[in-house]
Order: structure tokens, then sequence, then C-alpha cells
């Protein structure tokens, strides 16, 4: 069982302030067991039944802890706490609970059970907040679904286009609509699910690091500098197929070998811009890919990310410029097509310090780091003032069965989320 596994090291000098180790190892365990695979991971997929169970136990979770429960019509779950001044813009702290296919216990989920243990422990602890608090669940972050995700922070936000969500299709054949409707959700309620911009103040999520940073730091939570928004570029490096034994050297339009050379270049180039910007080559086509046959043509992807929107564009013509000088260098040619660029998401730095005060608050190192990876934050973000906070992983690993943060780090990742929501009060 996950509970037996992460009680073992719970230090209970943690459980202070209506903070409970044992009770987040309880509802741990418990999400665990919806939609468990056999390699003992997690599988649920935005807009299943499965995601939809895991709700609805969260649901239940809410009213113990005091919280009126509504669910909007893109599936989303908000669990609300009057604040003391309820007509003031709410401040909302929550992930989401679906899951790649076999994934692990702790994506996503953290950040849920994180911002619903911290109503608990103000209901146990009869504080009132001066603002409206809200613990939300978004629909279908990862997009197992339809390869897109982030489809119910989109709709709390009004973004993304509905028209083209309509022309979706599953691994299953099932269109948008037919998937809305197996959960009992419609696509004009999808619409309908756009909050007023005066109706939150900002949103605070909570999520594992899926990297190493806090490990190689011995930390068990860090401050988000911002979420890096992702360039992807397709390129496609055209010269001469021809026979490898029969073709010189000296004679040769070698697509591969321009590609390789550009790719050797890539990664030299994100430090040119900024600390924190990484370019990735992931995927690569050749042909006609032959033991035998000198490539005449090879197309591949370049991932290109940073959390300035500045940095990460100047990166982009970097990455233009080299393809375009490599093709020279090598006698080919090469083209190239965005397939998407998204902004990024900047923490402002008046929210990142008071974070810091509530790290040092917990006796724990305010410690930076930037989110490779998007995030509901990313979406609300657009809209809302957003501030996040990474729990340690153990080596990195995520979207795994083997994925793994520490009970006790998560735990103390509620007390700075916890001091940081009271800050936020005042």
């Amino acid at each position: 069982m996950l509970y037996d596994q992460l009680i073992a090291g719970l230090d209970t000098v943690h459980n202070t302030d209506g903070i409970s180790g044992e009770r987040l190892a309880e509802r741990f365990d418990a999400l665990s067991e919806i939609g468990l695979t056999e390699d003992n991971g997690s599988n649920r997929p935005g807009f299943s039944k499965e995601e939809k169970a895991a709700k609805e136990l969260i649901a239940t979770w809410m009213r113990e802890a005091g919280l009126d429960v509504s669910e909007d019509g893109a599936g989303n779950i908000f669990g609300r706490m009057a604040g003391k001044q309820d007509d003031l813009p709410a401040v909302v702290s929550g992930s989401h609970v679906d899951s790649v296919p076999n994934g692990g216990h702790f994506d996503g989920v953290l950040g849920v059970l994180a911002a619903l243990e911290v109503a608990q422990a103000w209901k146990q602890t009869g504080y009132q907040p001066e603002k409206p608090y809200e613990v939300a669940v978004f629909t279908d972050e990862e997009g197992a679904r339809f390869n897109g995700g982030l489809l119910g922070s989109e709709a709390v936000a009004g973004k993304g286009d509905v028209q083209e969500k309509l022309k979706l299709i599953d691994q299953d054949g099932m269109t948008f609509t037919e998937v809305l409707a197996d959960v009992g959700l419609t696509v004009d309620g999808y619409t309908a699910a756009e909050r007023d911009a005066d109706e939150i103040e900002m949103l605070v999520e909570v999520h594992i690091e899926q990297g190493k940073r806090l490990e190689q730091q011995n930390l068990p939570c860090g401050i988000v500098t911002g979420i890096a928004g992702p360039c992807w570029m397709e390129f496609t490096f055209t010269g001469e197929a021809g026979h490898a034994g029969n073709t010189p050297m000296t004679d040769r339009k070698d697509a591969l070998a321009a590609a390789g050379a550009f790719a050797a270049e890539v990664p030299k180039l994100p430090k040119t811009v900024s600390d924190s910007a990484v370019a990735t080559i992931g995927k690569l086509d050749v042909h006609p890919n032959g033991v035998n046959v000198i490539p005449g043509s090879v197309t591949l992807y370049v991932d290109i990310r940073d959390i300035y929107a500045e940095t990460r564009d100047a990166l982009v013509d970097k990455v233009l410029d080299l393809a375009e000088q490599t093709a020279a260098s090598h006698q080919i040619k090469v083209e190239h097509v965005e397939k998407m660029r998204v902004a990024p998401v900047p923490i402002d730095e008046e929210k990142q310090e008071l974070l810091a005060a509530s790290f040092r608050e917990k006796n724990i190192e305010p410690y930076r780091l930037p989110s490779g990876a998007g995030h509901d934050a990313m979406i609300i973000g657009d809209k809302w003032p957003v501030a996040m906070l990474f729990t340690r992983s153990k080596d990195g690993i995520s979207h795994n069965p083997d994925e793994w943060s520490d009970l006790n780090d998560c735990v103390q990742t509620v007390h700075v989320l916890k001091d940081f929501l009271e800050k936020v009060q005042q």
C-alpha cells in the first residue's frame, strides 16, 4: 500500500498547526487506488470515469473540510471557504488529478491535497481567511486523451479555440463532444466555465519538481521563478539521396550529416541567452532511411523554452540562424515550420519574496528555480497573477510509477503554502 510506504519515514514533528501527515498519506493512498495499473502506476486520463471518480472522492473531502463544492461545465471542481469579506476576489490553490498512461501518484495530486490540507487545518484551528479561499481541481491537465492538455484551466481562463477543440478525436475515435458527454458534460457547459476576472485574485499551485535541483540542494521545496513557454520548430534539411558505395565523399549532399552538425551545436546556444533557457532535439525522421543510402532529407524538431519571452524568442532566432548557416555550409536546403509558440509566465518578484518569507518562517532555505514543464498555472497566469511551489522529486522521476516525493517534504511544503496563503490575506 502507498500509505505504508509514505508513513514509514514520517517525522511527526511536522504535525502542527492542524496539518496532518497521516491524513495526507491516507488521501494519497485512496487516490492511488483509482486507475491503479499493473505496474503500480496511475491511469486516469482527462475526461475519463477514473478522473471523475477521483474528483468525486476529493469533493467528499472538501465537504469534510467545510467547503462549499461546485463543478463547472468543464468538470473542474472548486471547494470554497467563505472569507470574512466574502465579496473580495478569491485566493485559489490547487492542481489536477488526471494522469498520463501508467503515470505516478504525485504529479498533480500533491497540489490538490496540499491546497485541501490547508483548508482542513484552518477548519481544525478555527481560522477564517479575510478573503474567500478556493481549492481547485482542474480537468485534463496532462492531455492524454487528445494529446493536448490543460483543457480545464483553459475553460476557466476562457482560452483556446472551442471550434478547434470540436475537431479533436481521441484514440478510441470519440470526438470532443462525445468525450464530454461520456462524463456528463456538454460543449455549451464547457464554454460557460470561464470565470470573470474579478472573481479571482491569484492562483498558488504546488507541484512536484519533476527534476533534480531540489534533491541536489537537499531541500524539501523551492520557489518557482517562472513557467517556461515552449516554442516547437520543425526543420527539414534536404540534400540528395545516393548510393552509399558509389558516391565519393567529396560529391555528397548528405542531409543527415548537416542535421547532425546542427544537432551538435543547438545545445550550446541556450546559455548564450539566459541561465534558464533550454533547447532539445527529441524527434528525428530520416529519408529514405536505408543502410546503404545517403540520406536525402531529414526532418527534426527543436523544443525551445525559457521563462522569459524575450530570451526565449532570442534563442529561437539563434536556432533559425544556425539552421541556415549549417545548411549553407553543407550545400543543401533547409526549411522550417513553427508548430507552437506559447507565452512563458514569469512569476513577479513580490510574490517570490513573500514566498521566501514563508520559507524562512518555516526554517527552510528559500531556493528559486524555473519550471521547464507546463502547468495549469501557466494558463491561469495569462489572466490572473500566479505563484508556484515545487516539492523535491526523488531522482527527478516523473510520469512514471517510480515517481516519488517523501511525505516529510510534502508536509513541509503544505506548511509553507499555508503560511503564504495567510500572508496574502493581509
